[in-house]
C-alpha cells in the first residue's frame, strides 16, 4: 500500500471528527499512515453513532437477562423473546432525528425502512410499526414544516411496504426546536427454528451484497448523527439517505424466503455506515476475518471511488454471508425478485478487514479495531447548575385557577393531550389486519394470526420530568410504559429504549444521562423487563441548547387470550367509575404548570415502584378475572383529564358522560387534585353490581381502589372540594377531537 502522509493532514483529520488521540490510536492498530478510505472507515466506525464510546460504560447498568430471552442486547441486530409455543417476536426502537431535522419526509421515511431491516434481518416478519414523535412548538411555521414531512415520510414508507403503523405518540416543547426525535419502533414475529444471526463464519464461504444499487446518497451519514446541528447543518443534506419502499418490500420478501431455506450462514443490514458497518460487524461476531473486491458491487452512479462506495449508506441493502455452494439458489431466489445478489468476497481466518478495488488493496484494518477494540469514553458526571433552582418551587408561587372547567378544555385541546388522529389517519393502521385495537388508546394491541395471542405495543417519556429529575424520569418512563400495556391487559415482557441526549463530553449531559438509565434499570429490575437493545441519540443539540433528556421506552406485552383485551374508553350503557392506586396532587413538573401557568419547574411526582407493580399486578388480575371492563392510566394532565379522555370512543366518534366526586388531597388545593399528575394510577370501569367487589379484592391485595362516581350520564359533572364543574358533552368532544387538526389546517 502507498504512502499517504501528504494525504492525511491534521484537517483532513478533524474533518472526520478524529480526535489526535484516537488518530494516534489508530497509527497503533496499523502501524502506518491510514489510506482517506481506511482514515474514513474509522471515522464512520468510531463514531458515537456506531461505537457508542460514550454510553457503553453506562448502558451495562441495564438488566438484559430473563428467562425468555432468545437474543440480548448487544448481540445482534435486535432483540428477541420467547412467547411460547415455538414462537418469538424480535423488536427494537432506532432513531432518525438529525436526517429528519434536514429533510423531515426522507429523514423519517428511511428511518422506518432501516428498521424494518433490523427486523428481518433477525429472520422474522415485521407486522406492526409505531412512531414516538416529538417536535418544538406547534404554531411555529417551520414546526409545523417538520410534523407534516415527518408524518408524511412515515405514512409513506409504512403503507407503501404494507407494515400497519399502529400507535406512537407526539408531542410539542420548545426544547426541541431545531431539533425534533424521530424515533421509529417496530415489531416481527419468527418460529424459533427460523432465528438468523449475523455473524461471519465458515472460512470460504461467500460473502454477498444483495438488494438496491450503490449510489453516493447518505455518505458520512453516521457521523452526521453524532454531532451538533447548527446554521450550517442544511449543507449536510447528503448525508440524508433517500429511501424506496417498493425495493425493501421485495428485498423484505427475498431474504425471508432465502433465510427460511437454511441457506443463510450470516446476515445484516447496510445500515449506519453501509457496506463498512456490516463487513466488520459480522466478522467481528464470527471471530473471523472478510475480503471483499468494491469493483464487484453493483453501482447506480458512475465514477464513485472506494472511499464513497465503503461510506454509502444508500438503503435497501444487505450483506449475507451464504454457504459456497448455495450461491446458485441465492440468485435464482433473487432474480425472482428482479434484485442484485452478487459475491464480492470471501470469508477467512485472518482477523482482517481486507477491501479491494479490483487488483488494488484500498483499506486493511483488523477487525477489531474497528469493533471491539473503538474508544470508550468514561465521563465525569455532573449535576447541572439549572436543577436545584428548577426542583424549587412553592405553592404560593401558583396562581389558584376558579373556572376549572374552563382549564379542563383548555388542557384537551393542547396539542399534548388532543387526539392526534390527524397523525395517525395517514398512516394504515389496518392492513394486515392484524390490528385489535386501534391507534388512540393507551397501547396498541396486535393478533399474532399463526397463534391465539396477542401482543401489546407501547412507547412513553416525558421530557419534563428527565429535565427535572432525570431518576425519577427514568422510572417513570418504564413505569407508565409498563401501565399502558397492562390497560391493554397484557402482561409486560420487556424494553427497548431509544436515548435521545444532548452532547455527551458535557459533564450535565453525561449526569443527565446516567441518572436516567439508573431509574429505568430500577423500574426495569421491578416490572421483571429486561432490556432487549435500542439506540443512544447524542448531540441532540442546537445553537439554543440540548433537548431535554427524553429516554423513549417501547414496551411489548402478552396477552394469551383476545376476551382479555381492554381499551381506554367507557363503554355503552351505564356503571361505575373506580380509581385504582393513590388520589395524589403532585403538582410539580406537570402540563398544568407548563401549559397553563408557563413554568416548567418543581418535583416531578415520585414513583414508589414497590405500590405501581402492586397496582399494576391488581389491574392484570381483574382483567383476567373479566371484572372491569375499560381501563385507563392517569398522566399527563392528571385525573381530570384521563377521566375525560375515558369519555370518548374516538373510534366509534361518540361520548359518555361521568358525575364523579374527586376528594382534595393535603394540599387543599383543587387545581392540584384535577391536574396533579400523582404516578400508579389507573381508571377502571365496571357494572354496578361488580364495583364493590372490585374494591374488596383490591383492599385483600393491599391496593388502594374507591369508586368515584359513574359514568353513562348526559354530561360531565365532577366535584372536587368545594366546587362543582358541569362542562356539555359536545365542548369536551370539540375540544379533545378537532383542536390538533384545526390548529395545522389555519395556518396552511
Amino acid at each position: 500500500m502507498k504512502k499517504h502522509e501528504d494525504t492525511i493532514t491534521p484537517e483532513v483529520i478533524k474533518k472526520h471528527g478524529i480526535t489526535e488521540e484516537e488518530y494516534e490510536k489508530i497509527l497503533g492498530f496499523l502501524n502506518r499512515v491510514p489510506t482517506l478510505t481506511e482514515l474514513g472507515i474509522f471515522s464512520v466506525m468510531w463514531s458515537e453513532h456506531c461505537s457508542y464510546k460514550h454510553s457503553r460504560a453506562v448502558l451495562k447498568l441495564f438488566p438484559t437477562e430473563g428467562p425468555g430471552i432468545l437474543v440480548k442486547a448487544g448481540e445482534e441486530n435486535a432483540g428477541v423473546i420467547d412467547i411460547g409455543e415455538g414462537w418469538a417476536i424480535s423488536f427494537k426502537v432506532e432513531s432518525h432525528n438529525h436526517p429528519s431535522a434536514i429533510e423531515p419526509f426522507q429523514g423519517a421515511a428511511t428511518g422506518i425502512g432501516g428498521i424494518i431491516r433490523d427486523i428481518f434481518t433477525m429472520g422474522a416478519r415485521p407486522i406492526a410499526l409505531m412512531d414516538p414523535l416529538r417536535f418544538g412548538d406547534v404554531n411555529s411555521p417551520k414546526v409545523q414544516s417538520l410534523l407534516k414531512g415527518v408524518v408524511s415520510g412515515i405514512a409513506h414508507y409504512g403503507n407503501c411496504i404494507g407494515i400497519p403503523t399502529v400507535g406512537g405518540e407526539t408531542y410539542f416543547d420548545d426544547a426541541y426546536e431545531g431539533n425534533p426525535l424521530v424515533n421509529v419502533f417496530c415489531l416481527g414475529i419468527l418460529r424459533h427454528e427460523k432465528l438468523a444471526r449475523g455473524a461471519a463464519t465458515g472460512v470460504g464461504n461467500s460473502v454477498v451484497y444483495v438488494g438496491a444499487a450503490t449510489g453516493r446518497d447518505g455518505i458520512h451519514g453516521a457521523t452526521f448523527a453524532s454531532e451538533e446541528l447548527d446554521d450550517n447543518s442544511i449543507e449536510d443534506r447528503s448525508a440524508v439517505q433517500v429511501g424506496d419502499p417498493f425495493l425493501e418490500k421485495l428485498l423484505l420478501e427475498a431474504c425471508l424466503e432465502l433465510l427460511h431455506g437454511h441457506s443463510v450462514v450470516g446476515i445484516q443490514d447496510m445500515g449506519a455506515a453501509g457496506l463498512t458497518c456490516s463487513t466488520c460487524e459480522t466478522a467481528s461476531r464470527g471471530g473471523s476475518g472478510i475480503e471483499i473486491d468494491i469493483s464487484k458491487v453493483p453501482m447506480r452512479e458512475t465514477g464513485m471511488n472506494a472511499y464513497e462506495t465503503m461510506l454509502s449508506e444508500s438503503q435497501e441493502r444487505m450483506l449475507m454471508i451464504v454457504e459456497n455452494d448455495q450461491m446458485e439458489k441465492v440468485n435464482s431466489i433473487f432474480e425472482k425478485w428482479d434484485l442484485h445478489a452478487v459475491e464480492i468476497g470471501k470469508v477467512n481466518n485472518s482477523g482482517i478487514m481486507t477491501v479491494k478495488n479490483g487488483s488494488q488493496v484500498v483499506a486493511e484494518i483488523p477487525v477489531k479495531a474497528l469493533t471491539d477494540e473503538a474508544p470508550a469514553y468514561h465521563s465525569s458526571p455532573c449535576k447541572p447548575v439549572y436543577i436545584e433552582k428548577a426542583q424549587n418551587l412553592s405553592d404560593c408561587e401558583i396562581p389558584e385557577q376558579y373556572d376549572l372547567g374552563d382549564i379542563i378544555l383548555r388542557l384537551l385541546g393542547n396539542p399534548n393531550i388532543a387526539c392526534k388522529r390527524w397523525v395517525w389517519e395517514q398512516y394504515d393502521h389496518m392492513v394486515m389486519t392484524n390490528t385489535v385495537v386501534l391507534p388512540g388508546s393507551d397501547a396498541a394491541v396486535i393478533r399474532l394470526k399463526e397463534t391465539n395471542k396477542l401482543i401489546a405495543m407501547s412507547s412513553d417519556g416525558n421530557g419534563r420530568y428527565c429535565y427535572l429529575d432525570p431518576y425519577e424520569g427514568g422510572k417513570i418512563a418504564v413505569a407508565e410504559s409498563a401501565r399502558n400495556i397492562v390497560c391493554s391487559g397484557a402482561k409486560p415482557l420487556a424494553v427497548t429504549d431509544c436515548m435521545n441526549f444532548g452532547n455527551p463530553t458535557k459533564n450535565d449531559v453525561a449526569w443527565q444521562f446516567r441518572k436516567c438509565v439508573e431509574g429505568m434499570s430500577e423500574a426495569c429490575e421491578c416490572f421483571s423487563t429486561p432490556v432487549t437493545g435500542g439506540n443512544v441519540s447524542f448531540y441532540n443539540e442546537n445553537p439554543w441548547g440540548a433537548i431535554d433528556p427524553t429516554p423513549i421506552v417501547g414496551m411489548v406485552g402478552l396477552i394469551e387470550k383476545e376476551e382479555h383485551v381492554r381499551k381506554q374508553w367507557f363503554p355503552d350503557g351505564k356503571g361505575k367509575i373506580i380509581l385504582v392506586g393513590p388520589l395524589g396532587d403532585e403538582i410539580g413538573g406537570s402540563l398544568y404548570l407548563k401549559e397553563i401557568h408557563g413554568l416548567k419547574r418543581g418535583l416531578p411526582p415520585r414513583m414508589n415502584l414497590k405500590t405501581e407493580k402492586g397496582v399494576q399486578d391488581f389491574v392484570l388480575k381483574i382483567i383476567k378475572k373479566g371484572d372491569v371492563l375499560s381501563a385507563h392510566d392517569v398522566s399527563d394532565g392528571g385525573l381530570a383529564i384521563a377521566l375525560a379522555e375515558s369519555c370518548i370512543n374516538i373510534h366509534q366518534d361518540t361520548i359518555t358522560g361521568i358525575d364523579a366526586k374527586i376528594p382534595v388531597c393535603l394540599s387543599g388545593r383543587e387545581d392540584f387534585a384535577l391536574f396533579g399528575e400523582t404516578q400508579s394510577r389507573i381508571i377502571l370501569s365496571a357494572v354496578s353490581e361488580k364495583a364493590d367487589d372490585v374494591i374488596e379484592q383490591a383492599a385483600k391485595g393491599g391496593v388502594q381502589a374507591r369508586i368515584i362516581g359513574d359514568y353513562g350520564v348526559d354530561s360531565f359533572c365532577l366535584k372536587v372540594g368545594s366546587k362543582s364543574i358541569k362542562i356539555e358533552l359536545p365542548e369536551i368532544k370539540q375540544a379533545y377531537l378537532n383542536t390538533l387538526e384545526e390548529l395545522l389546517k389555519r395556518n396552511e
